[in-house]
């Protein structure tokens, strides 16, 4: 209430004083108002879409860590899956039960064989068990590839995963927890001491009493049977996943994932996750907040999440053991102060440049406003002059704009009264006086609005050598230019749904091709059609694939300033789908460069002449529309641009 009295007062002031003061406040409050509004927006429509391309960063994260984990899953079950099915291993096992050295030296030769080939190393266990669980023969192979001695004693039939193989005759694979005990029985039990480190906040307790001590790993265990279906034993393959890195590091180089971490209950057993000093920070266990979800509900954690000593943008999933209890989490995360500094940064900048632009029309506005204050103030004093009874005053109109036209008028008007006569009486006289004043006012007001309208062309008038006027064009292509940046993130993020209805790709590239041709740049470029006639309509949004494809167009014959051969090609794939190529004979994209097009705000075109934006908004609407988008270089010899569309739209 108030600010708003405040508010009221500070207008009636401005409003009160004179014309240049009025209209200098009111330039620099439009410009204050305009700019300072488009800066909260765009602020906003950044904010907005970083905090979800976040999340979406971290949601293909987990995609892919958890794919790399199921795979390693596989290879480990697979392990033990080949090892029954060896001749060797089923034919020897019920002599090397009976303790035949023979038949171990056989069996041992097809572990050793086995482990010594996994592709992508890590501490492994494989061991073939007898009826009752003991090991016949068994190896580790070490982070560091060396394989131990030939194991042949120690019973694991206590192994819940294992009892039930051999219970129920089935292959069982999962996430298990291996006590410190059994591994005492193959020399891991010192690999899998984990000191526990103080976490800040984390839980009170443990989640698992046994962490620290003993280990968790995947497992996978087949049963043997022989010719008569008789079981024999079985086969044990294990991958440990404490204080070994293998699979995490993988994830990390392969998927692009920032952060990888495997959770025994609480506690970090792999991790590439760092500590301040450097280290991995195997140890430390994840937050109450994250144990209550993942941990005791069992559900899925997305969100921001206190990681040792930072704040991350994570994702965790609970791993369970062949009985559906959870026994731990696989973790991925991004370090939520590299998204905050970009945030940061744009702000910082977007603020910047609306401090200038409001100081530039504060700057432009005074000379702007004598511009347009200095007739109507040599107009105030004429008719001061008129008002004393100096019938000889008048005005120097220049120009042909409203004011001139005031001007004039009014020195007609002067012309008028001094052909009244003087014998009028005084009475008469105060009325004439007051009938001008009122036509004067008129005139004023009435052009007065008009002025206002169309004082934005007044840029138009200024001189060429004027050196305002390329502030005054400075103005004009930043703010062209900021226009076309909000334009653009608008369509990767807003984009609508797709309007599906039967879509001529031939005939839509021929339209594209129609508009993109008038263009300067296409003049040395040469269009060459390949369209199959026999491709089918498809199911799309026309609209959506016309920007797709006058962008990838578009690109190619910046390729090309000095000219060059465009190519479009179109075939049908399997009846299913339709391929349509973009080639191009420019100088071509690095190789280093290839997987960064797609990326939002990515460009190699110069500062002011792109936003990165073109391909990420194209890879977004052919996502939208269920298909693919792909390129192909060599340096030097142009670019092909692949889409690959179905013909027609999967239920969603």
């Amino acid at each position: 209430m108030v600010g708003g009295r405040l508010m009221k007062r500070l207008l009636a002031v401005v409003v009160r004083g004179r014309l240049q003061v009025v209209l200098v406040a009111c330039f620099a409050l439009v410009a204050a108002l305009t700019v300072g509004l488009g800066t909260l927006v765009t602020s906003r429509v950044i904010n907005d879409y970083l905090a979800q391309a976040e999340t979406e960063r971290v949601a293909r994260d987990m995609d892919l860590a958890a794919a790399f984990y199921q795979l390693k899953l596989d290879e480990v079950a697979a392990i033990s899956h080949r090892l029954v099915l060896d001749p060797w291993v089923v034919d020897n096992l019920p002599t090397a039960a009976a303790g035949a050295p023979d038949a171990l030296r056989v069996i041992d030769q097809q572990i050793t064989n086995k482990i010594t080939v996994l592709a992508l190393g890590g501490t492994h266990l494989i061991a073939v068990l007898d009826v009752d669980g003991d090991i016949l023969a068994g190896r580790v192979l070490s982070p560091a590839s060396e394989l131990s001695p030939l194991l042949a004693q120690g019973n694991w039939g206590t192994l819940p995963i294992v009892q039930a193989a051999l219970t129920t005759g089935q292959e069982q694979a999962a996430t298990e927890i291996l006590s410190a005990e059994l591994l005492a029985q193959v020399g891991l039990d010192d690999q899998v001491r984990v000191a526990l480190i103080d976490t800040p906040k984390a839980a009170p307790q443990p989640y698992d009493p046994r962490e620290g001590t003993a280990g968790l790993a995947l497992v996978g265990v087949a049963p043997v049977r022989d010719e008569d279906g008789r079981l024999q034993g079985a086969v044990l393959a294990a991958y440990l996943f404490n204080n070994d890195y293998t699979l995490v590091d993988h994830i990390k180089a392969v998927a692009g994932v920032d952060t990888v971490t495997i959770f025994f209950g609480d506690l970090r057993v792999s991790t590439n996750v760092m500590t301040v000093e450097g280290e991995r920070a195997v140890g430390t266990r994840i937050s109450q907040e994250v144990f209550d979800v993942v941990l005791t509900q069992g559900q899925d954690y997305v969100g921001r999440a206190f990681v040792v000593n930072d704040w991350f943008i994570t994702r965790y999933e609970p791993l369970w053991d062949y009985q559906g209890r959870v026994v731990g989490s696989l973790y991925v995360g991004a370090r939520e102060s590299a998204f905050r500094a970009l945030v940061h940064a744009f702000n910082n900048r977007v603020i910047l440049i609306a401090l200038v632009c409001i100081a530039l029309a504060g700057v432009i506005a005074v000379p702007i406003s004598r511009l347009i204050t200095r007739p109507i103030a040599d107009l105030v004093t004429a008719n001061r002059c008129l008002a004393r009874g100096d019938m000889a005053v008048r005005v120097t109109p220049s120009g042909s704009n409203e004011l001139a036209m005031l001007g004039h008028s009014f020195n007609r008007m002067v012309a008028r009264l001094q052909q009244t006569q003087e014998t009028l009486l005084h009475k008469e006289r105060l009325a004439s006086m007051g009938q001008l004043s009122a036509g004067v006012a008129h005139e004023i007001n009435n052009p007065l609005g008009t002025i206002l309208l169309f004082a934005d062309i007044l840029h138009k008038e200024t001189a060429v050598t004027d050196p305002r006027r390329e502030d005054l064009q400075l103005i004009i292509d930043e703010a062209v230019r900021c226009k076309k940046i909000v334009a653009d993130l608008l369509n990767f993020a807003r984009q609508q749904e797709v309007m599906a209805e039967e879509t001529d790709v031939n005939a839509l590239l021929g339209q594209v091709l129609g508009i993109v041709t008038r263009e300067p740049a296409a003049a040395s470029v040469t269009i060459v059609r390949r369209f199959d006639p026999a491709l089918p309509f498809i199911q799309a949004d026309p609209a959506q694939l016309q920007q797709v494809f006058t962008n990838l167009i578009g690109n190619a014959m910046e390729a090309m300033p000095g000219g060059g051969t465009i190519t479009l090609a179109t075939r049908p794939l399997n009846g299913q789908q339709v391929e349509i190529e973009i080639s191009d004979t420019g100088s071509g994209i690095p190789a280093e460069n290839l997987g960064k097009l797609f990326t939002p705000f990515y460009t190699t075109k110069p500062i002011g002449k792109g936003t990165g934006l073109g391909l990420s908004i194209a890879y977004g609407i052919i996502k939208m529309h269920q298909g693919q988008i792909s390129v192909q270089s060599l340096g030097g010899k142009g670019a092909t641009f692949t889409v690959v569309l179905p013909v027609k739209l999967a239920a969603t």
